[in-house]
């Protein structure tokens, strides 16, 4: 069975339409056959053919309301089933779409080097907040630093030293996402070259 799609419905409903335009028309007829309607009689009190009214076109209209009476219900009956249909693959799409979304999302999470350290506080004007480091930032790449190599936090200070006064790139997972940074370790007004605390993350 073929997917339902909305300009299917349309026409299905611009059919019944027709035939609803089509089935007033009869009745139209009917009534112009001094209103006579489906039921009324055709003969007269002596049993002759009524001779007031058009028999041909009365018998061809009651013939023709009967028939599109029946297309009508059968429409009706199409419509339905290809509502139920389109919103039955609305439904489908809709969830398609949201597992396609989390997959992605997932996909994305999965694929995020793990974090060796956290920073866990930044002091004020120090060279840290200027770089826009922030307290819970977990960090994936520190300078030449990575998951792969990294041991202790001896490490870090060894790369700080290094680069005093230098440009230095620190890959941090916030909220989920990576944010690439430039720290450049230099004195400051307060302790250190950097002006927060880097905490190691068990592994």
């Amino acid at each position: 069975m073929s997917a339902v799609t909305v300009e299917d419905v349309q026409l299905l409903v611009k059919r019944k339409d027709e035939l609803e335009a089509q089935i007033r028309a009869c009745y139209r007829v009917l009534e112009e056959q001094k209103d006579v309607g489906l039921t009324g009689p055709l003969v007269d009190i002596e049993g002759y053919p009524r001779a007031d009214i058009d028999l041909y076109q009365v018998r061809t209209a009651r013939h023709n309301v009967a028939c599109l009476q029946n297309d009508h219900k059968a429409i009706m009956k199409e419509i339905e089933d290809a509502l139920h249909r389109l919103h039955a693959r609305q439904k489908e799409k809709l969830a398609k779409d949201e597992a396609e979304a989390q997959a992605e999302t997932l996909k994305h999470t999965e694929s995020l080097p793990h974090p060796f350290a956290k920073v866990d506080a930044v002091s004020l004007g120090s060279p840290a907040s200027s770089s826009g480091i922030q307290v819970g930032d977990e960090i994936i790449e520190f300078g030449s630093i990575n998951e792969h190599n990294f041991q202790t936090l001896q490490n870090i200070a060894i790369v700080v030293q290094h680069c005093e006064g230098k440009p230095l790139s620190v890959t941090v997972v916030r909220e989920g996402k990576k944010v690439h940074l430039g720290l450049t370790p230099q004195r400051w007004s307060g302790k250190g070259l950097l002006g927060c605390n880097i905490i190691p993350l068990k592994r």
